[in-house]
């Protein structure tokens, strides 16, 4: 895949970490919208970003940043819904697809959901943001168009903010859906999400947990305020100025490089979707302005 873009890595010496891979041959982005905005994020958050006129791919590394600890869910995450007759797992992607178009006409969301084995990748991508490691690489539709473009002045190198707009509809697709249909729509899918989450064998945590720690990572992601300095990480690779950005987790730096009108967007999304599951305000950040990250 030829994608020109930029690479924000932690530590390019590192080797790449999966948290939970799950291997579907064929599948495209898995995205399960039960809660879009956190599946937004997590599979553009993939890419490998790399400077113009480069040829070779790289690879992008988890960082060091620890996860909050796991949050203690007094009551299961949702909201009220009737009971329907779902489908095994195997065969959940038809109910999936109706549900969610019933939520969002959004061309963008239409296209995340002509894929394969949703809601089991779903959870591989909330697992791996809650971990804070690279999310699953199954996200090739959700490229974004266009290519990446700096901004030079003098020696300093900055990421140009004409570039945001790259990132304009999936920041609008992430608040198509109205929350509460969203946590009702958990509510439903949720026996199907906890028999996929169950997959991946992390006995000590529910996927509630989970969710909610993925959450509060990005309400973390800090916006930053003016122009965000990058520089050099080898010959084509570019990481972030500031070592307080540097140090997040590869989702967070992805949200960052949407732009602050889209991160914004993005993070008002997040946070009215958290409420309408459930979780409470006293447990949900304040998003940082850089320089601040929490």
């Amino acid at each position: 895949m030829d994608i020109e873009d930029l690479n924000l890595q932690s530590s390019p010496d590192e080797p790449s970490i999966l948290h939970v891979p799950v291997e579907t041959p064929g599948s495209g982005p898995k995205i399960a919208a039960a809660v879009l905005i956190v599946a937004v994020v997590a599979a553009t958050g993939y890419f490998i970003f790399r400077g113009r006129g480069a040829t070779a791919p790289a690879t992008a590394t988890a960082t060091t940043t620890p996860a909050p600890a796991a949050p203690v869910v007094s009551a299961p995450l949702g909201a009220e819904a009737p009971a329907i007759d779902l489908p095994p797992l195997d065969e959940s992607d038809a109910v999936v697809r109706g549900l969610v178009k019933e939520l969002s006409s959004n061309p963008s969301v239409a296209n995340w959901l002509a894929t394969d084995n949703l809601i089991r990748n779903f959870t591989v991508v909330v697992s791996n943001i809650a971990a804070g490691e690279p999310p699953t690489p199954r996200v090739a539709k959700l490229r974004p168009r266009g290519t990446f473009q700096i901004e030079e002045r003098g020696e300093d190198v900055f990421i140009n903010p004409r570039g945001y707009a790259r990132f304009l509809s999936l920041a609008t697709a992430a608040g198509s859906a109205p929350p509460d249909q969203l946590a009702r729509l958990y509510t439903t899918l949720k026996p199907r999400i906890d028999e996929a989450y169950a997959e991946l064998g992390q006995p000590n945590t529910t996927f509630d947990q989970t969710l909610e720690r993925a959450i509060v990572i990005l309400l973390r992601t800090p916006i930053p305020q003016g122009r965000v300095a990058i520089e050099p990480r080898g010959p084509v690779l570019y990481g972030f100025a500031d070592p307080a950005l540097e140090k997040l987790t590869p989702a967070q730096k992805l949200l960052i490089r949407f732009g602050p009108d889209n991160q914004r967007a993005v993070q008002t999304s997040l946070r009215n979707i958290a409420l309408a599951l459930g979780i409470p305000a006293d447990r949900l950040p304040e998003t940082p302005s850089a320089g601040q990250p929490r």
